[in-house]
């Protein structure tokens, strides 16, 4: 996590859960300069480089509404891109206006040790939805 912060830049929130996951190119290759960042007005902003294998983490707090902003910076891209990622339990319009499809593409797997798994996938079959903005 890169910081230049009293506290390290991938965590968001006391007593919070691991939200982990890795960046992936169209040949489901690991990105591994990417620099992930979540923010949320309700539990603040945080970065984290992703490693050798495309692996970003992050320890958060789950915002009331369930959800937080995702920026990726990556080389290959002109600027970056914009998704969120919602807990397992989150509900919302936007969510539930897109495609079964899509809308897996946004929510965090729960792991069989508490954490979670949230892949960003550039591109590809599985290409995760991204904001135009």
């Amino acid at each position: 996590a890169f910081s230049l912060c009293h506290r390290p830049a991938n965590e968001l929130g006391a007593g919070g859960v691991r939200l982990s996951g890795r960046v992936l190119d169209g040949a489901e290759e690991p990105v591994t300069d990417a620099l992930v960042e979540l923010w949320h007005p309700e539990v603040g902003f945080g970065r984290c480089g992703t490693d050798a294998d495309g692996r970003f983490e992050f320890t958060v707090a789950e915002p009331t509404d369930g959800h937080f902003e995702v920026m990726v910076f990556a080389r290959g891209l002109l600027k970056q891109v914009v998704t969120r990622v919602y807990f397992p339990d989150a509900d919302d319009d936007f969510l539930r206006s897109l495609p079964e499809r899509d809308r897996a593409t946004l929510v965090a797997e729960p792991e069989s040790d508490g954490s979670l798994r949230f892949d960003i996938h550039l591109q590809g079959a599985e290409e995760t939805v991204f904001f135009a903005l």
